[in-house]
Parts: C-alpha cells; sequence; structure tokens
C-alpha cells in the first residue's frame, strides 16, 4: 500500500516532468538508499528508496530572493556527482568519538546558483548555494514533503514563531496536523509501517532564521519567521518586536544556505545516526583544550533548600547553601555548581551578587574545594553588557555560563547566539543556553557551545512525563546535546504525582532517573535534586557522578521510537547501560556480546518489583558477566534499567 501511495503522490507531483526526462539516480555509498532526482524547465524534485521500499518525495524546492525564485525555474547546465569518504572527531563526542562520514553528492548548476544534493547512508540532505551580488534579501525558502502512506508525525506545536521548544510532542496523521493548524517546531519524526523514520531537521544555520514545519495538502512544508528591523526590550528577560521587514533574512548574496535533511532508517538507526554532525561547519577553535563538558550541581529545581542533619544555617541564594553546594559536589567529584536565578543583586546587574553571597569569598572557596561556578544570567543581560562580560568573568575564575529566556527564531536571535558564543570563547567561557531553540550546527562551529535546554525537561515538574521523555532520544536528542536537567530522587508514577519546590518530585522510577544519564545526551548533566536527598541515596549517587558526559562509542541495543530504548555507550574501559520505558511494563533479553573477551563486574540498578506503584523502589545487583551472558532487563511502567560494566 505504501508503495502504490507514493506512486500516486509522485505522479501528482512530477506529472510533466516525467512525460519528458528520465531521474538521475544518486546512490548512497552503501547502497541502501536510491533518489531519482528530476529536474528540467520549471521543475527540481526527487523521490527516495530505502531498501527498496519508497519513502517519501520532496518538491516545491524553491529560495525567493528579491523578486527571483531559484529552484528548478530553468534546466541545470549541469549535474555531476562525487562520492566523500572521510572521518571527523568532534571536539565534545556526544556518541562517537570518531565519526565516519560517507556521501555521494550531486551539484546541480544553475549559473548563478548551485543544489546540493547529498545522499547518505542514512539521510538525504539539499542546500542552496548562490553567487549573487551585494546583500540580498531572502523572501521565503520552501520544499514540500511527501511522505508515504501511513506515516505518523511526532511533532512540538507552537502557537507562533515566540516559542522556547519545551512544548509537549503531538502525535497525530499529518491530516490531522492540518486540521489542528499549528506551527511545529524542528526536529520532527514520522514513524511508518515497518519500523520505517524519518527524522526532519537542519544543519549548519548561519546568519538565518530556524525553519518551521506546518501541514498542508496531507503533506510537510516550511514557514520561517519573519526578520525583525526593530524591537525593544520586554521586561528583564524578553523582547518585543515592534517592526518586522517583508523578509525572513538580509544577507550576504555569495554564500552557502542552511543544510535542509530527512534521516532515513529504522528506531536504533536514529538513536545511532550523527547526520547533524556531519552537515555542520567543523570546529573554528584553534585551542579547545580548555573545552570542559560535566556535570553541575544545580539548586534551582530543589529550592535551594538542603535539610539535612548537617545543616545549621539558613538555606537561600547564599554563602553559606552555595558552600555547602560546593562541599556536595566536592565529594563525588561533581566539577561545577550552579547559581541560577537569585544569586545577583538584580537581573540586569550581572556583575554584583546579592549581600548574602559574598562572591568573591564564595568563588575561593569553591577553587579550594576543586570546584567551579556557573553563573545563570538572562540574555537581555548578556546583550546589554556583552562588551564586558565575559572579560570580567574570566577574572573571576568563571568558567561557564548559563544564559536563558530567548524565546525566538528569527535571523537576528541566531545571530545573538553566535555573537555571544564567540565573544565568550575568546575568554574560554563555555555556554549553556536555555530558554533556547534546538541544535542547528554552531555547536560544532563553536564547541565551547556545551549545550541547549529547547526540550520539555526536569524543570516542567509534573509536566515532564516519561510518555514524553522517551521520544527525547528520537527526536530532540538526536539533533544535538539536550539540557533536561535529570537525577530527581523523590520519585512518582504520573498518577500519583505531587509535588512542588523545595520538595520537587520526577515522574517515573527512580530507575528510569538514573538511565536517563546514559540515554539522554549532554556535555552539561546537571544533578537537579538536592544535596541532602543524594546524601540520603549514596549508591545511586556514586552511580550518577560516575556517568561520563562525552562518549567514545553508542550502540542502540533495543528500541522502537516512543516506546523504549535500550543504549550501551562505553567511554574507556568502562561500558555504561542506560533503558526507559514509557507507561507499558516491558521485559528484554539483553545480549552483552559488544563487550571483550574476560569476566567483567556489571553493577545493575533495577526497578523493584513494586515500582509500578511506589517509584522509588529499586535494587542494585552486583553479577559477574562476560560476552556470552544475555541478561533479563525488567522495567516497570515508566520505569528504566541502568547499569556500569567494567
Amino acid at each position: 500500500m505504501r508503495r502504490i501511495a507514493l506512486f500516486i503522490v509522485t505522479c501528482l507531483c512530477f506529472a510533466t516532468l516525467t512525460q519528458a526526462a528520465n531521474p538521475t539516480r544518486i546512490v548512497s555509498p552503501n547502497g541502501q538508499i536510491v533518489v531519482e532526482l528530476y529536474t528540467g524547465k520549471g521543475q527540481l524534485a526527487w523521490n527516495v528508496q530505502h531498501k527498496g521500499q519508497p519513502m517519501y518525495a520532496l518538491d516545491g524546492i524553491a529560495l525567493t530572493v528579491g523578486s527571483q525564485v531559484l529552484g528548478g525555474e530553468k534546466a541545470p547546465k549541469s549535474i555531476k556527482q562525487r562520492m566523500v569518504s572521510q572521518t571527523i572527531k568532534p571536539v565534545v563526542p556526544l556518541k562517537f568519538a570518531t565519526i565516519q562520514d560517507d556521501y555521494t553528492e550531486a551539484t546541480i548548476d544553475y549559473g548563478t546558483y548551485q543544489v546540493l544534493l547529498r545522499v547518505m547512508n542514512n539521510a538525504v540532505a539539499h542546500r542552496f548555494v548562490t553567487k549573487l551580488k551585494g546583500e540580498v534579501e531572502v523572501k521565503d525558502e520552501k520544499f514540500t514533503l511527501h511522505p508515504a502512506d501511513g506515516f505518523t508525525a511526532h511533532y512540538q506545536t507552537c502557537g507562533s514563531f515566540n516559542t522556547s521548544y519545551e512544548e509537549a510532542y503531538q502525535h497525530k496523521s499529518i491530516a490531522d496536523w492540518e486540521q489542528d493548524g499549528k506551527l511545529a517546531t524542528v526536529p520532527a519524526l514520522l514513524s511508518g509501517a515497518g519500523d520505517a523514520q524519518l527524522l526532519i531537521g537542519e544543519s549548519d544555520v548561519d546568519d538565518y532564521p530556524r525553519m518551521f514545519l506546518k501541514a498542508s495538502n496531507k503533506c510537510i512544508t516550511t514557514t520561517f519567521p519573519q526578520s525583525p528591523i526593530e524591537w525593544e526590550p520586554w521586561g528583564d528577560r524578553g523582547e518585543k518586536i515592534t517592526r518586522e521587514g517583508d523578509y525572513i533574512a538580509k544577507t550576504q548574496g555569495t554564500r552557502s544556505f542552511p543544510w535542509r535533511f530527512v534521516v532515513v532508517t529504522d528506531s536504533k538507526g536514529i538513536i545511532e545516526q550523527t547526520v547533524p554532525v556531519q552537515l555542520a561547519r567543523r570546529n573554528v577553535l584553534s585551542d579547545t583544550s580548555w573545552i570542559r563538558p560535566g556535570k553541575y550541581s544545580w539548586e534551582w529545581w530543589n529550592g535551594a533548600a538542603p535539610f539535612g542533619p548537617d545543616v545549621d544555617f539558613k538555606a537561600g541564594c547564599n554563602y553559606e547553601t552555595y558552600c555547602y553546594f560546593a562541599d556536595f559536589a566536592a565529594k563525588y567529584g561533581i566539577e561545577y555548581i550552579l547559581l541560577d536565578e537569585g544569586w545577583a543583586k538584580s537581573t540586569r546587574d550581572p556583575f554584583h551578587g546579592n549581600d548574602q553571597l559574598r562572591l568573591p569569598d564564595l568563588i575561593k572557596y569553591c577553587n579550594q574545594k576543586g570546584v567551579k561556578i556557573v553563573l545563570w544570567l538572562p540574555w537581555l543581560t548578556a546583550y546589554q553588557n556583552l562588551d564586558t562580560l565575559f572579560k570580567t568573568y574570566a577574572e573571576w575564575g568563571i568558567p561557564a555560563v548559563k544564559i536563558d529566556f530567548m524565546d525566538h527564531a528569527d535571523q537576528w536571535m541566531v545571530n545573538f547566539y553566535k555573537r555571544v558564543t564567540a565573544e565568550a570563547a575568546k575568554y574560554h567561557i563555555t555556554i549553556d543556553w536555555h530558554g533556547s531553540f534546538t541544535p542547528a550546527g554552531l555547536e560544532q562551529e563553536y564547541p565551547n557551545l556545551i549545550s541547549y535546554e529547547g526540550v520539555r525537561g526536569l524543570e516542567q515538574m509534573g509536566g515532564c512525563r516519561p510518555e514524553n521523555t522517551t521520544y527525547l532520544p528520537f527526536i530532540r536528542n538526536a539533533v544535538g546535546p539536550a539540557d533536561f536537567t535529570p537525577g530527581g530522587m523523590n520519585n512518582m508514577q504520573p498518577d500519583h504525582y505531587n509535588a512542588s519546590r523545595p520538595n520537587s518530585g520526577a515522574m517515573g522510577t527512580r530507575a528510569f532517573q538514573m538511565a536517563l544519564y546514559v540515554v539522554l545526551e549532554s556535555g552539561v548533566q546537571m544533578l537537579a535534586d538536592n544535596p541532602t536527598r543524594y546524601y540520603q541515596n549514596e549508591d545511586c549517587t556514586r552511580f550518577i557522578a560516575s556517568v561520563p558526559t562525552t562518549w567514545d562509542e553508542t550502540r542502540c541495543l533495543a528500541a522502537e521510537a516512543g516506546q523504549y530504548v535500550v543504549v550501551a555507550k562505553h567511554k574507556g574501559s568502562k561500558w555504561f547501560i542506560g533503558a526507559i520505558t514509557n507507561n507499558e511494563e516491558r521485559t528484554i533479553q539483553l545480549p552483552l556480546d559488544f563487550l571483550s573477551a574476560g569476566q567483567h563486574r556489571m553493577t545493575a540498578f533495577k526497578d523493584g518489583v513494586n515500582a509500578g506503584y511506589q517509584a522509588m523502589h529499586y535494587n542494585k545487583v552486583e553479577q559477574t558477566v562476560s560476552k556470552s551472558s544475555t541478561i533479563e532487563v525488567r522495567m516497570a511502567r515508566n520505569g528504566g534499567w541502568a547499569a556500569v560494566i567494567e
């Protein structure tokens, strides 16, 4: 049925063309993806097959520059193909220390512009490259994606272009999405029969707005925010755009435009793919030795309110409380503590701590403990003080900042991210962007951009449901680092949730929360809960603290998009395994044939027999395993499983 449906779509899209010309075939290096490219006067389109099965067709490909529409308005001068095989070594390796990058690329040359069509082993990507004079106004960029019959869309809706990318995922047919009428952010996932997965995204977005999607005529097409001309601050952390241009970008006429890609694979392949990294610009920093991913002890989620028997001070955003957090971090080898909103006298003043903080004394105390301080600030404050901000912080010994509340994705804001990240790099400062859009390549060009939020994470409290979180490895994390802020020790099943700061609660089982440190990807991993709760759960805390934030290799051992995932990752000689599931209880038989020869010690944390009701119930088990072993991974509903093998 899917083959017939796509054939009908293709005929409708390309009826005129197919009467006149045969397609150009472009085949991925491994032979699994075949693209049939149609060009001619008035035509630029292609369809995509994976392992002989039709997946989707793409047409309506156009870039409108001024009054000129680029995109098959005439026959191309030439179509040239080349094959490339190279390796990439990311500065911050979230999946692999070395990435193999193989592809076949067709250059469709129209003279004043080209369209590059790259067919990778697990994806198809395209971009415009223009050779126009001077500065130009880009009015719009379009493509229309016609998926084969039977695909369900998983996407994050937004009421407008003003969004923090934190909405819960929707799961609808494209027809129902169209009826709903809402915009969607990227990335978005389409799941079809036979575990076919299409991940729609973009990479190398520079001096250009972020792409949004909408459904129309049972297809998916693009839309973009207009470029702001005038804006004014709105409160201490927002902006109000007062005038927009009639274009989406004003930019140089000779340039490469962003890559638009569709990953074509299965559920396990989504987890292991590195397409956004492969399409991104390479690192421009000559020295990256100072970039240090790691874990943060964080006070906002838990209300900065430790309550153990050793607490004899008034808790809050003050010197004594942060010293307590620093002591905790030092004990467990956690590299950083984050001072979130409340540390400064004013959110508009990034240079003076509140009267109770004694910031110089706190920095000195943390340095003595081998712990570094990270400071939070709103983006408007960073914008208004950019000329001196990072120079001052470097003098203080602050190695990282968390910048929050951008909530826009237009050309100006995309450029602001780059301007700030580049300025921070001059002073060896890393950035964790919150209230942000999703990764689109800047983190590879400037790897001091260590993570983004742009995710429905644990800070959403009762709004952070495991049924949504289980989609994150297949959508949000599939395009880059996500600061989800896991680690809640006060665990509850969704139907029993009742918590708020300072006694914050995390939905899902204890083992679910622990597994997130292995499953989710970020150069920054928060320990979101209270040091007191971590002290009360010593074995869990020591495991969490031991999980790396960067990896040599990632293997997806079992997965069904949005339902469950089991991932094994290694750093050095240790393997870590993380497994999470949605509201369905599951048992998975897991071969350990990826291990090296010999005997290994496995320490695992699994859902207790009552975890489906009392989510804090877990068991710690230790056993000897080898590459011939098969272990049973049993997960309660909204549960998990986590282990280290050494």
